[in-house]
């Protein structure tokens, strides 16, 4: 069974790394392209909704340019906090800025065998068994869908993902891979089903939306009109920029971030035309080039950066945020992947992110292995742990505890310790042997986390649905693939 979900509550600890004047003056360059560039919208729906509350909308080239008091006044409408429901109230997430959750990544199109060490493209069952694991660990407050259902046919592969998951876990899906109106109606139809019907679906949103934005200031079709519907429907939906230094975005980080932030609030001003006061939310995985490859990075300085500045970004406007960390370049779980995953949800959660993303990829996010989600949840069960920061008061200052002591003595088994002790935190993976015993048997995390995700596979069988909501969702997918 899944234990209570660990979060950075109100984290004590805070990084800024933009002032107030640096914030507005992006916030201003957002404006000014949103009104004198535009961003390209290729999709008839769109346009309509844009020209129809005040855009100029070129129909020939698409893009359409949104006064900067228009954009304002439309996301002043979307609401600044609301919960991520789970299928059971136990795993409800309430985004209201003094939390942050971690989330599995996605959408990876490999993955490494837990018992054979294999490296293969995933299926279903993958997608299943990640959730199985991912629902056994504190840690994971969410499930992204992790991997692609590869052995599903396309037209229906991210409903076959959704019921794969639903099927072993209670906590709150969010997709990524759904980009069609057509699946997206039917992704719908299986949410209100588990919730109880379309109401209780707007009441409790047990799935939310991932859309990406074509960087530079572009959007794709069947994202934009997939989240539409989901708009409608009253679930959660967010943009996620992915603009590239010196690529698809100025090679200067306060230059990207701008590109980003047009892209996303472009996407959320239309929602908020179409449908005032739907849950919309701020999402971004921006990085820098690699100048000697052009491969996307995954790591360093600039993602780091990026983690801490777009959260400040999205506080600016008063919207949840969803920032990619974890998402390591690192081809395994070793040091790279240690430093950039440490460093990035750092960033990020030290500025309150509200979820944050990649959990278990490697080689940005192709590659998806057991032993790095082990590991990635031991990073943030120490953020979480750091990010409290230290509580003073009568008792922790324990000035009764220490003169009852005094000089000389031990804490061991004193009262106050016994009572406290389980509140230091404990690795599961870290070595903290004697040097003799690592000697003898040289293993490490890599091994014991691939210990204990296959105890996980074999052990825990998920949270599986009722045998009647089992076969409701297969007929919708049934459905689903004979319209297509």
């Amino acid at each position: 069974m899944s234990q209570k979900i660990l979060s950075a509550i109100d984290p004590k600890l805070r990084v800024s790394v933009l002032s107030e004047d640096e914030i507005r003056r992006i916030h201003t360059a957002t404006m000014d392209v949103l009104e004198t560039i535009g961003v390209r919208f290729p999709s008839e729906k769109a346009l309509n909704i844009l020209e129809a509350h005040g855009a100029q909308v070129d129909r020939e080239t698409m893009i359409a340019k949104i006064p900067g008091v228009i954009a304002e006044e439309h996301l002043s409408r979307a609401p600044s906090t609301y919960t991520l429901c789970g299928l059971e109230p136990d795993f409800d997430l309430p985004l209201d800025g003094s939390h942050s959750y971690l989330g599995t990544d996605g959408c990876g199109v490999e993955i490494i065998d837990a018992f054979t060490q294999e490296k293969r493209p995933s299926t279903k069952r993958d997608v299943s068994d990640v959730g199985r694991v991912a629902d056994a660990l504190p840690e994971i407050a969410f499930h992204w869908v992790p991997l692609s259902a590869q052995d599903c046919p396309v037209e229906s592969r991210g409903l076959h993902e959704l019921d794969a998951i639903w099927n072993v876990s209670g906590k709150h899906l969010q997709t990524e891979s759904i980009v069609s109106e057509r699946e997206m109606r039917f992704a719908v139809e299986m949410a209100a089903l588990l919730a109880g019907g379309r109401e209780a679906l707007r009441r409790r949103p047990v799935l939310s939306i991932m859309q990406c934005t074509i960087s530079p200031l572009c959007h794709d079709a069947g994202s934009l009109e997939a989240a539409l519907v989901a708009a409608e429907a009253g679930l959660p939906v967010g943009f996620m920029t992915m603009a590239s230094c010196a690529s698809t975005g100025p090679a200067t980080l306060a230059g990207n971030l701008v590109v980003g932030n047009v892209e996303v609030l472009s996407a959320l001003v239309l929602l908020q035309m179409a449908y005032p006061g739907c849950p919309v939310y701020y999402a971004a995985a921006q990085t820098a080039t690699d100048l000697r490859t052009g491969a996307y990075t995954g790591g360093g300085p600039a993602d780091y950066l990026f983690g801490a500045a777009t959260n400040l970004l999205a506080d600016f406007y008063r919207l949840p945020l969803s920032m990619g960390a974890f998402a390591t370049g690192a081809k395994q779980p070793d040091w790279q992947a240690g430093v950039d995953n440490s460093l990035s949800a750092f960033m990020a959660a030290s500025t309150g992110a509200d979820m944050l993303l990649g959990a278990g990829l490697l080689h940005g996010s192709r590659i998806f292995s057991y032993e790095e989600l082990l590991m990635d949840s031991e990073i943030w069960n120490m953020l979480c742990a750091t990010l409290r920061g230290i509580v003073v008061d009568d008792e922790t200052l324990a000035l009764e505890v220490i003169r009852q002591v005094g000089p000389g003595g031990h804490y061991l088994a004193h009262r106050h310790t016994l009572k406290h002790m389980r509140e230091l935190w404990q690795p599961t993976l870290m070595d903290r042997r004697p040097y003799s015993v690592w000697e003898e048997k040289r293993d490490g995390a890599r091994e014991w986390a691939r210990e204990k995700a296959q105890k996980i596979l074999r052990e825990h069988p998920g949270r599986p649905l009722e045998d009647g909501l089992r076969s409701e969702l297969m007929k919708i997918i049934a459905l689903a693939e004979q319209l297509s």
